[in-house]
């Protein structure tokens, strides 16, 4: 994404979304392709959302939470993620699905990336979550992985480990999504754009690149007397 572009300010963008959301990486790899596409300048923010906040420890296979969440058939389950890794590809995604692929609870990721905004870390924490669970199947519920792929951004691994295990960022963490649930965000991703414009859903790169310029055109107009 540009850095130069001199006219604008850079715009604010904020991306509620879970690690467990393909459509989330995939809203942003789009938004991403958009922000090149018009030279825009952008602050990302991601913000915490759980689409399984009571999902157990142990997790659920993937084609079994779908059919019990959604009532689709391991036929339907397989051919969309089929449709997703065509669409991921052509994103530069990664998609990799298996028999064995699992749903997991992100309450822990969520506490560590926003620990990882403080240094400035959060949106290659993020990229980097999504990754080692879709592309590297990990199991981003477990501190020790957690606690690797945060080193693998510049994050300290002790420093890591003891926000995971003291819970420090927990009642902020939880704040944070009850402020957007609130708010009338009940699904991801969700991109609110300059504060006050919201799109649901991965839009596509033209729909956010004329989001963008309307917020760079808004930038320009003249403030009034």
């Amino acid at each position: 994404m540009s850095q130069d572009a001199s006219q604008t300010k850079p715009v604010q963008i904020d991306i509620i979304s879970d690690v467990m959301c393909p459509w989330c990486i995939v809203g942003f790899r789009q938004l991403e392709q958009a922000l090149g596409a018009t030279d825009t300048s952008a602050f990302i923010r991601w913000h915490p959302f759980e689409l399984n906040p009571a999902m157990p420890e142990e997790g659920q296979n993937l084609t079994e939470h779908i059919a019990e969440k959604y009532g689709a058939s391991a036929e339907q389950s397989a051919q969309n993620r089929t449709q997703l890794q065509a669409i991921g590809a052509d994103l530069g995604i990664d998609f990799q699905f298996t028999p064995e692929s699992r749903i997991v609870n992100t309450f822990a990721a969520h506490q560590l990336l926003d620990w990882a905004q403080e240094a400035g870390l959060q949106h290659p924490l993020k990229l980097a979550l999504f990754e080692a669970h879709f592309t590297e199947g990990r199991d981003v519920s477990q501190n020790d992985v957690l606690v690797d792929v945060a080193t693998t951004v510049g994050l300290d691994a002790n420093a890591a480990r003891e926000v995971l295990e003291s819970a420090s960022h927990a009642t902020a963490t939880r704040a944070r999504q009850q402020f957007w649930t609130e708010r009338g965000i009940s699904g991801v991703p969700a991109v609110v754009f300059d504060g006050k414009y919201l799109l649901t859903g991965a839009q596509g790169a033209q729909t956010y690149a004329q989001m963008l310029e309307k917020v760079k055109a808004e930038q320009l107009e003249p403030a009034e007397s």
